[in-house]
């Protein structure tokens, strides 16, 4: 329900891992095999070589300064521009207002109902279930509007679709309570405790 890239994350972790995977075989190889050891070395002198001829094949005229340096800062700053976008998407989605409308009464103002009323409300009704290893409740905004989600882990043996109805029968009533229906997604999964099938009911 949130617009969190999570295949995004998975694989820069994914290339994080290896790159750093990649980083520890290397340094394990360069303190035990000699041989390793005299190829990096060959290796990383001719690169340094290699790069300072860059930069002196890249200066200004009459200037000892390289233009590459230009490049570098600006290949900086975008990586860094990238980054704060990147961390700006994480968890977006999340929301902390359940309800928000005029009020049609005598004096003119706004009635807004915060998503921790309906998450506190659900999670002390739940939490008294004996059929349930544990539950969890959020508030979302889905296209410019509230909604809850209701994640359930029940002990095993107990019927998915019964412990659905239930809880919708619950969030019925907090819809009575708060005045407005809110779209609820249910979902039942499985976990260490549960050995459970998953499952999801949308309301």
């Amino acid at each position: 329900m949130t617009s969190t890239p999570a295949l995004l994350n998975r694989i820069l972790v994914a290339i994080l891992g290896l790159k750093l995977l990649a980083i520890g075989l290397l340094l394990v190889l360069l303190a035990t095999v000699p041989a390793v050891a005299t190829w990096w070395h060959s290796w990383s002198e001719d690169a340094w070589q290699g790069i300072n001829q860059a930069f002196n094949n890249t200066r200004f005229p009459g200037r000892p300064e390289s233009w590459l340096w230009i490049v570098v800062v600006l290949v900086t700053l975008l990586l860094m521009g990238l980054m704060v976008a990147w961390v700006a998407q994480q968890g977006k989605g999340r929301s902390n207002q359940l309800v928000s409308d005029d009020d049609a009464g005598e004096v003119a103002g706004d009635v807004r109902i915060g998503g921790g009323v309906a998450e506190q409300a659900l999670k002390q009704a739940l939490a008294e279930r004996p059929d349930l290893a544990g539950a969890t409740v959020a508030t979302y905004e889905v296209n410019g509007s509230p909604a809850l989600k209701v994640r359930l882990l029940p002990r095993q043996g107990v019927a998915p679709h019964l412990l659905a109805a239930e809880v919708a029968t619950l969030v019925e009533a907090l819809d009575a309570v708060v005045g407005k229906r809110t779209p609820v997604l249910i979902h039942i999964g499985a976990g260490a405790r549960t050995r459970f099938s998953r499952a999801e009911r949308v309301r």
